[in-house]
């Protein structure tokens, strides 16, 4: 009763506007805007179920890696063989990539040849299907006069899924597109391929790539176009692939630049998520489809599908009397007599009514113009809902480029290919409209790849092999600087002599070995108020430390910080100790103590000559400083001499301390087996507790004294040379002292941003880096400070802040850029730390061996920038230090308020020593 109420309210509706009554036919397939975004943020959620380890199992759309790591940058060149297998018939192709010509410094030709499949082939077993593949191939090479002996690299373009684990590997996961090959699912088709190859004979083949059609198309418009990072497919199936954060694949290890993930989104909806969005048309074509339930996103969109969507709807509305006076044909009853051809035809801008009533009477049938109008129509609604579709999907891929960015604006572009797309008059037109109205805040621009699938593939064996080329040569550049155990032994050994030789010299010799005059550490019984003044880089600090019956818990730090401006730093003696002394004034006036005399230590973090605790000669500036009049004049003097000037104030001024012995004391006072100092910041040194009897440089034989090793300058009597690179002969060279401080300019804060610029700078001249533009940002010295080191190794920080980085220093960076200068700063820095480590167990094993122990258990305080910052320089430092010293077990120790506190320290120790409380 319902039908034939039905029926009549149809038929009372004939004489209106036959678009109308389409429209009203089909309101399920008119998807509004509100919908899309609906379709499109569920397809964003996919796409982070398929990428998460946890949840691809479940995932419909399987986001497949396909270890295509990089897009063409116009530099790459070769020739190469191409096979590209999707459809009923395949092609085989000759491609000559070339520099020096076209858009981007390189041109494409190809030569092509398409053979025909045999339908049996594509239901008998897949040897068949690639013996006939292979014998195509050997046929081409005899047609091309291709040496067959010759070695040949080959690129397969293979459309279906597949699960990769490497570019020249893939399992077939499902055939799909009418393939129902026997034996090929869950097997290697490259390998398959190849044997196939060696059974045809005589072939000399290396197959180096399998791609997806999606991503192939991808590459082909990427070698035109730089912001092509993203393929699309609408042809005979459909499919779109993306350049994703490696970081955010779970299925492949690493986390380090970028790799194109084919989404296989024809799969989206399987679960059900497109449920409330199908039509009963839909599942009729499901039903009678090869795999029911499956591919539910491409039965709505592709090629294969919409001529069939189409026969299903003018066969439901002529059954309902809605078309042809009710008459329904043979023709139109069976499966197949409308194409997606024949869609395209009838939305012909000029001819498309005349097309439809042609297509119509092929059918058997008599339309009136009404029939043609409402025909015409309903092509239109099932061809524009696909291209809806296809925009959501590719709003939900552009979104998340965007977001993964954290871009407020993306500007990208799209490589397309598919007959779909090709062919339909007004199919792309819509498709661009809607993306940019879904996406109003990304500039995309939308590319027809030219010979997409065939190209790209042959692109992408180019660009694995121009990655190759360039890891080759990186790792060449890079191969100096990454020492092996045998130079950490030697750095050891040479360390060990010279500290040696330090301590029995009194002249001059590499490691100064300073005696410090500090003769102990402390105990805990130090009380009392101190002044500590610290200099030793770009900032002057003044502490007051207060201890209180000795206890750790009750000593108090009060300190200001002062700039020094660099023209002080390189100015006179008397301004830069004039500055000091106005900087103290300062800090006791804020401290309200200018009226009171107090005992001070001064940490001065310079080699110095000590004869006595209050004393010391500078033997030579480091760390940029060169102010003159200062080498070979006693320091402490230079202040006493600048407070006079002053005329406000009065200090007792009782010890001049080294930075690293002040760092050695405030730790000791946290821990009583700390003999060591380290400071590994903008320079580098170590002092320790040293037998008297080992000291040629002092009189006293018994007890122990600090001292100060000024290991900076290890190597500067050539002992390093065979560690030197020429970019650390371009540091030196450029330094404020040549040929000084040798191992410092390895290892220290000052000097390793430094050494990175000039490894950038050689990788950038041999077109490397940055598309081999050497910018005057690039060649301006200082410009690469090692704090970047720091930012650009943290493990948090994404390549994405990597680039920010670089853009801030004037380099504009790629991708692949920002993965070499992180990997270059990576093997500086680890190279400085392991320095530091050789060092440090040179020093613990000549410790353990003077006191005559077979095992050592000792404490080093630690300060600096480098060592407290830096995201692993700590870490490989220590490790070094224990494999090469396996004897001795050594906790490191940070300092806090180290240098200054440890200055008051040493003036306590020294006081309670002369009986002064």
């Amino acid at each position: 009763m319902l039908a034939v109420h039905l029926v009549s309210f149809f038929f009372s509706k004939l004489q209106e506007d036959p678009t109308k009554k389409v429209d009203r036919f089909l309101y399920a397939m008119r998807l509004h805007d509100d919908q899309l975004k609906d379709i499109s943020a569920r397809f964003q959620a996919e796409i982070k179920k398929g990428l998460s380890s946890e949840s691809n199992a479940a995932a419909t759309v399987k986001m497949l890696p396909t270890h295509v790591r990089s897009t063409p940058d116009g530099k790459e060149k070769g020739q190469f063989l191409a096979l590209d297998l999707g459809g009923s018939k395949f092609k085989v192709l000759q491609v000559k990539v070339r520099e020096g010509m076209g858009i981007r410094r390189g041109g494409v030709e190809l030569e092509e040849k398409t053979y025909p499949i045999p339908k049996e082939l594509l239901v008998g077993r897949g040897t068949e299907l690639f013996d006939h593949v292979s014998k195509s191939l050997k046929d081409f090479m005899h047609v091309r006069n291709i040496s067959l002996e010759k070695k040949h690299p080959l690129a397969f373009t293979f459309s279906f899924p597949c699960d990769h684990s490497s570019l020249d590997q893939g399992l077939l996961l499902n055939w799909s597109k009418n393939y129902r090959v026997r034996g090929l699912q869950g097997k290697d088709v490259v390998q398959t391929l190849r044997d196939s190859i060696d059974r045809s004979g005589d072939m000399n083949i290396e197959v180096l790539a399998m791609v997806n059609d999606t991503v192939a198309t991808m590459m082909t418009c990427g070698f035109d176009d730089n912001f092509c990072e993203v393929g699309l497919i609408i042809g005979t199936g459909t499919n779109a692939c993306y350049m994703e954060a490696l970081c955010h694949i779970d299925l492949v290890e690493g986390d380090e630049g970028r790799m194109c993930v084919n989404t296989e989104w024809g799969a989206f909806g399987d679960d059900g998520a497109l449920n409330e969005f199908i039509t009963e048309f839909d599942r009729d074509v499901d039903a009678a489809s090869n795999n029911p339930g499956k591919q539910i996103f491409e039965k709505m969109i592709s090629g294969m599908y919409l001529g069939e969507l189409v026969r299903l709807v003018v066969l439901k509305m002529a059954k309902l009397g809605l078309l042809f006076d009710g008459r329904v044909s043979d023709a139109l009853r069976t499966k197949g007599k409308i194409t997606t051809a024949h869609v395209a035809a009838m939305e012909q801008y000029k001819d498309g009514l005349k097309n439809t009533k042609d297509i119509l009477m092929e059918l058997d049938l008599s339309p009136s113009s009404d029939d043609c109008v409402a025909v015409q129509h309903v092509s239109t609604i099932v061809s524009f809902r696909s291209s809806n579709l296809v925009a959501a999907g590719l709003a939900a891929i552009l979104s998340r480029i965007k977001q993964n960015r954290n871009l407020r604006t993306l500007r990208i572009t799209v490589g397309v290919d598919g007959t779909v797309y090709k062919t339909h008059p007004q199919y792309p037109k819509r498709l661009h409209k809607v993306v940019r109205r879904l996406l109003p805040e990304c500039h995309v621009r939308f590319v027809l790849s030219d010979s997409g699938s065939s190209k790209g593939a042959a692109l992408v064996t180019a660009v694995a092999q121009r990655l190759a080329s360039q890891r080759k040569k990186v790792d060449e550049a890079l191969s100096p600087l990454r020492l092996n155990q045998e130079q950490l032994q030697l750095v050891k050994a040479r360390m060990r002599a010279g500290l040696e030789t330090g301590l029995k010299t009194k002249g001059s010799s590499a490691i100064k070995m300073l005696p410090s005059f500090v003769y102990r550490t402390p105990d805990g019984t130090e009380r009392g108020k101190y002044l500590a003044l610290d200099l030793g880089g770009t900032n002057f600090r003044a502490l007051l430390v207060n201890f209180k019956k000795g206890l750790q818990q009750n000593s108090r730090v009060y300190h200001k910080i002062y700039a020094i401006p660099l023209e002080i730093m390189q100015g006179t003696g008397e301004e830069l100790f004039d500055h000091i002394a106005q900087c103290v004034s300062d800090f006791l006036d804020y401290m309200g103590m200018k009226k009171a005399r107090l005992p001070a230590g001064f940490t001065f973090s310079f080699p110095c000559e000590q004869t006595a605790l209050d004393t010391g000669t500078l033997v030579s500036w480091t760390k940029g400083y060169k102010a003159t009049d200062c080498e070979g004049h006693d320091i402490v003097n230079m202040l006493r001499e600048a407070i006079k000037r002053r005329n406000e104030f009065d200090l007792d001024i009782v010890a001049l301390v080294n930075d690293t012995v002040g760092t050695m004391m405030s730790c000791a006072y946290e821990d009583p087996r700390c003999e060591i100092g380290l400071i590994a910041g903008t320079g580098t040194n170590v002092c320790y507790m040293e037998d008297l009897k080992n000291i040629k440089k002092t009189e006293q034989k018994i007890g122990k004294m600090c001292i100060n090793t000024e290991w900076g300058g290890l190597g500067d009597d050539g002992s390093l040379d065979e560690i030197i690179t020429p970019y650390d002969h371009e540091v030196n060279q450029n330094s404020i002292n040549p040929g000084k401080q040798r191992f410092e300019k390895l290892t220290s804060g000052m000097y390793l941003g430094e050494v990175v610029r000039q490894v950038l700078l050689d990788l950038t001249r041999e077109g490397l880096l940055f598309r081999g533009h050497v910018t005057e940002a690039l060649k301006t010295p200082g410009i690469f400070e090692t704090k970047y080191l720091s930012q650009i190794e943290s493990d948090r920080l994404a390549l994405l802040q990597v680039r920010a980085i670089l853009q801030q220093l004037g380099l504009d960076s790629n991708c692949d850029d920002s993965i070499i200068v992180k990997e270059v700063c990576g093997v500086v820095s680890r190279r400085a730390a392991q320095l530091c480590g050789a060092g440090m167990a040179a020093l613990v094993d000549k410790i353990r061996e003077n006191r005559g122990l077979d095992h050592l258990n000792i404490t080093v305080g630690v300060d600096g920038a480098l060592y407290k910052l830096h995201p692993h320089f700590s870490q490989v430092l220590q490790e070094t230090a224990r494999v090469l010293a396996p004897q001795c077990h050594v906790t490191f120790l940070l300092s806090e308020e180290g240098s200054g506190k440890g200055a008051a320290l040493i003036s306590a120790v020294a006081r309670q020593r002369h009986g002064q409380k």
